[in-house]
């Protein structure tokens, strides 16, 4: 056989190559026609009606519940979680404005929507107008700044990136979100990499030690946490982040028992009542100290100036627990993260402080994690007018408004979710599905 190849010239294997090309162009042109003469599968009313898509531009996106829900009169909790992948493809909102709330009392009588029948025409009606009322608050809480002076503590000086034309163009929000790169520092940083101090920082990544995260949960301390029975779906996720100083002892049963990582602010850190240094509701978990500096300070100016000095703290908690997990968040990655709220809010303008500490925690916690649960962050029909599940104090500002640009927080929030109106409104848990790096496509600030 050999003999015989080498015996071929080389018109007889030119010839040979353009048949078998050709069979093979004949063969892909049968199975594309048997493709396309298949019946169109056209799904059933009852499908169609099931998960309505929302549309923005030229994109879908179908919502699905979060949850399968067994209700016992006994004991109110999740047990079971069905959802499945959906796709974050939405258009950036239309024109969202901060505001401040001067109106400390709510506004509206959650009670009156409350429901659990996910089935029932009457539930499904009642959800959507509570979800209306709720983002009709956040717009208001945005307009109503429209007229009031912007104090500008932070001197920002903020030119969009893209003009006024950003606002139409289509660029998913989790994407917004994960290009703010927001991180904690390292001690290869300059200028800490030539400082005493930058020893401090932990020689490892943020979640080096825990493998294979596939869920991961964010717990606000919203008072309407109070009585929700979710403490056992949270403690189901391999991550679990809570805020500050927010107790679990106690309340297991709403909020559950399990702490993966605290995001705390800088004032927690430094003021004495809190005691960071030796209370032990800060060991034997990660901590994401923040402290947002001046808009375009340098790290330099950071240490010298922060809003409060939680360096000192931070030093004395690292060596007397030299074995802790205690970070420092990067103060620019703060503000790109505010940058991104005000290109999802597109001409008009939010108020000039930094992000609060949920939504920090949040842009911290999706580049790790491909699903993240964010528990009452959204406020559901449990809403009861107070600040934290832990106290009493009452003020609506706690939710809908009030230092941070949280209207817009939430607004955004919002649009990144890809659970039903049923599991954020009712049951109280947005989902967000971190995004693919193609639907992101490029890297809005080179980072």
């Amino acid at each position: 056989m050999w003999k015989v190849r080498r015996a071929l010239s080389g018109q007889c294997q030119t010839l040979l190559g353009v048949l078998l090309l050709s069979a093979a162009l004949i063969i892909q042109s049968v199975q594309i026609g048997a493709t396309k003469a298949q019946p169109r599968h056209e799904p059933a009313a009852a499908e169609s009606n099931a998960a309505e898509p929302r549309v923005r531009g030229n994109e879908r996106r179908l919502t699905r519940s979060v949850f399968h829900v067994r209700w016992n009169p006994n004991e109110k909790f999740v047990v079971e979680s069905r959802e499945s992948p959906a796709i974050n493809s939405s258009k950036l909102a239309p024109h969202p404005r901060l505001k401040v709330s001067k109106n400390t009392k709510l506004t509206l009588s959650p009670k009156l929507y409350m429901c659990h029948d996910k089935y029932s025409d009457q539930c499904h009606n009642k959800t959507q107008q509570f979800r209306q009322r709720i983002v009709q608050t956040f717009e208001k809480s945005m307009s109503e700044s429209l007229n009031d002076s912007h104090p500008n503590p932070y001197h920002v000086d903020y030119k969009p990136v893209f003009g006024d034309s950003f606002e139409e163009q289509y660029y998913p929000s989790t994407c917004l979100v994960m290009e703010a790169g927001v991180r904690v520092l390292r001690r290869k940083d300059a200028p800490f990499d030539k400082m005493p101090f930058g020893r401090l920082f932990p020689r490892q990544k943020l979640f080096r030690n825990i493998k294979n995260i596939k869920t991961c949960a964010i717990v606000s301390s919203a008072g309407s946490l109070a009585g929700s029975k979710l403490g056992r779906f949270i403690d189901t996720h391999d991550i679990v982040m809570r805020f500050n100083h927010a107790p679990t002892q106690g309340h297991e049963g709403d909020v559950g028992s399990k702490t993966t990582i605290r995001v705390v602010n800088s004032q927690v850190v430094t003021k004495p009542e809190f005691d960071f240094a030796h209370a032990p509701i800060f060991r034997n978990v990660t901590i994401a100290a923040w402290d947002p500096g001046k808009y375009n300070g340098t790290l330099e100016d950071w240490l010298t100036s922060s809003d409060y000095d939680l360096f000192t703290n931070y030093e004395i908690y690292r060596r007397r627990h030299p074995k802790s997990r205690a970070f420092l968040i990067d103060p620019h990655s703060v503000w790109r993260l505010w940058q991104t709220l005000q290109m999802f809010a597109g001409s008009r303008s939010i108020r000039r402080n930094p992000p609060s500490s949920g939504f920090i925690g949040l842009a911290l916690l999706l580049p790790h994690c491909p699903q993240v649960d964010f528990v009452e962050y959204i406020p559901s029909t449990r809403l009861n007018g107070r600040c934290h599940y832990y106290s009493k104090e009452m003020n609506a500002a706690c939710t809908f408004g009030s230092w941070h640009p949280l209207a817009a927080e939430k607004l955004m929030t919002l649009d990144m979710n890809t659970a039903d109106d049923m599991s954020v409104f009712q049951f109280g848990i947005l989902r967000i599905r971190r995004p693919d790096r193609l639907l992101c496509g490029f890297n809005f600030f080179g980072y």
